[in-house]
């Protein structure tokens, strides 16, 4: 391996762990910029180490890490009682928050959203603020399988390098 291919591998990894650092702030794209770094990597070096099928594998893992992220907070509250209200709540949330917080509101408003939406709705305040409880857990939960995930692609893709 050759100086060429260490600053790549090294530049590579940097734009990898940005996307680690994704899943804490939810504002960057994080598993996408993980495959994005192996793209980047396959590519320079004619994808020798890190083929095609890689390349996919690692894209069908960053599909369902999407798909985690956008189903976790509606699932969480659904499983801590969220109603109808709850779930629309959650997604105006998202929506308000990512304008007016940034990567905070991206984690404060579906929850904000689900409570005020369960109060709309007719909950009462203790059950609102569990179903908003449930949208958290949610976040906490797709965020746990998004790293492990993420760490999993990363150390994929160190081995195939390597080895």
């Amino acid at each position: 391996m050759g100086i060429g291919e260490i600053i790549l591998f090294a530049i590579s990894l940097l734009i990898m762990f940005v996307g680690i650092a994704g899943i804490i702030v939810p504002i960057i794209p994080s598993i996408p910029l993980i495959w994005l770094g192996a793209f980047l990597y396959a590519l320079f070096t004619h994808f020798e180490k890190i083929t095609w099928m890689v390349l996919l594998i690692f894209a069908m893992l960053t599909i369902l890490s999407i798909v985690l992220e956008n189903l976790g907070n509606v699932y969480g509250a659904k499983r801590f009682g969220a109603t109808r209200w709850g779930i629309i709540g959650s997604v105006v949330g998202t929506g308000i928050g990512f304008y007016l917080g940034g990567p905070i509101g991206l984690i404060l408003g579906p929850i904000v959203g689900t409570v005020i939406f369960e109060l709309i709705g007719g909950k009462g305040y203790k059950g609102a603020l569990k179903s908003g409880l449930g949208n958290f857990m949610g976040f906490l939960g797709s965020s746990v399988l998004k790293f492990i995930i993420g760490i999993a692609m990363i150390i994929i893709f160190s081995w195939k390098v390597f080895v």
